[in-house]
């Protein structure tokens, strides 16, 4: 069974940047594609980011396009999420999550990790 650490969330100012961190045992983590989700408090927990198992296929939220980068290094068992001019609306608990089949589909992440809060205020 996968277990996931994930690390990096905190405190930031508009416009700053965040790397978060998710870090998996308990299996290949090249047998899996990634994603990271997110859900802000009142709202139901949405997608953000994914990527392939070889990480040649990424995928993107359009409200993060361009200011996300999701990343993995399977040497190290970790993924990464890159998030740069964050706004206040990216504020919310973001969440790593696998899947054994295609990252293209939400409902196919089967196993998450605990989350870490990101927040962005001035």
């Amino acid at each position: 069974q996968l277990q996931f650490t994930e690390s990096g969330g905190g405190l930031v100012q508009p416009g700053g940047s965040l790397r978060l961190s998710c870090a998996v045992s308990g299996g290949t983590v090249d047998h899996y594609g990634m994603g990271w989700f997110r859900q802000a408090p009142g709202k139901e927990r949405e997608f953000v980011a994914g990527i392939s198992g070889g990480g040649g296929v990424t995928r993107y939220a359009s409200s993060v396009r361009g200011r996300f980068t999701i990343s993995r290094d399977n040497a190290k068992n970790t993924v990464y999420l890159q998030m740069n001019s964050l706004k206040p609306e990216d504020t919310a608990i973001y969440y790593c999550a696998a899947t054994s089949r295609s990252i293209w589909y939400n409902s196919y992440y089967d196993s998450w990790g605990q989350g870490t809060q990101v927040t962005v205020s001035s």
